[in-house]
């Protein structure tokens, strides 16, 4: 812990407890105590001060968890008990994990769940560049235009930003792989809809080197330290601190002609 204190919201995504994200939205709504004060942003933790998060006392988890889960369709990727849900009933695991990112409710497939929080960042940062593939099922047949397009960059004006180009390659007559290197809300469904195809079918199978392979929906594993250390490798320069909002572009100042 550095001399001066950790800023709450990474003593909190340090302790596995949730992300910095997740971090500041609670300190907003004043859950988080230091020493019996109500925690505000930018406050630091000091060594053998009491962090309580949510009514729970926050004791640093010294084991490092990183899981991959086939999350099913109908399951949300929130930590939120108010979600019924919510992938951590539903995953049951005995330690405090969250999810890394988020695959929305329609869609299945890989998710990464673990109490690394910086770990998390780095994986998630739009500016890291790294890497997430899904194979898509539309609603109607493929063309060579609509694979052209939405390699190129869709303006998606209700997000106020153009996506960055990426890879796609269709499979068959109505399905494609797409690789990522951003995550925007609900992206990928609404770059098919921007063309007028609908999303049947969303199943993300990969991010960065870690794939989601021959895992049953509902299971999970542990990463292998083949996988870890292939993982720390990609991970090296990534940045854990914020980046730039969107990931992509600005809407106003490329909007497109």
């Amino acid at each position: 812990m550095e001399q001066e204190g950790t800023r709450i919201n990474k003593f909190l995504s340090e302790a596995g407890v949730c992300s910095r994200r997740e971090a500041d939205r609670r300190l907003a709504m004043g859950e988080i105590l230091i020493d019996g004060r109500r925690a505000r942003p930018g406050d630091r933790v000091l060594p053998g001060q009491q962090v309580v998060f949510c009514g729970q006392p926050v004791t640093p988890e010294e084991e490092k968890i990183l899981l991959l889960v086939h999350k099913p369709v109908g399951i949300v990727c929130t930590a939120e008990k108010q979600e019924k849900n919510n992938i951590i009933d539903f995953l049951q695991y005995p330690k405090r994990i969250y999810p890394v990112g988020r695959l929305d409710k329609d869609s299945s497939g890989l998710l990464l769940m673990t109490n690394q929080g910086e770990l998390v960042n780095k994986i998630m940062r739009a500016g890291n560049m790294h890497e997430k593939e899904y194979i898509v099922t539309v609603n109607r047949p493929i063309t060579p235009k609509f694979l052209q397009g939405m390699a190129g960059g869709v303006p998606l004006k209700e997000l106020k930003t153009i996506t960055r180009e990426c890879r796609v390659q269709q499979l068959d007559t109505r399905v494609f792989r797409i690789v990522l290197t951003q995550g925007l809300n609900r992206q990928i469904r609404r770059m098919c809809e921007f063309f007028d195809y609908r999303v049947v079918e969303l199943c993300r199978v990969r991010i960065m080197n870690l794939r989601l392979g021959d895992l049953k929906p509902g299971t999970y594993r542990r990463i292998t330290p083949r996988e870890e250390g292939e993982l720390m490798e990609l991970l090296k320069g990534s940045s854990s601190e914020s980046v730039y909002a969107a990931g992509g572009q600005t809407w106003k100042k490329n909007k497109p002609r």
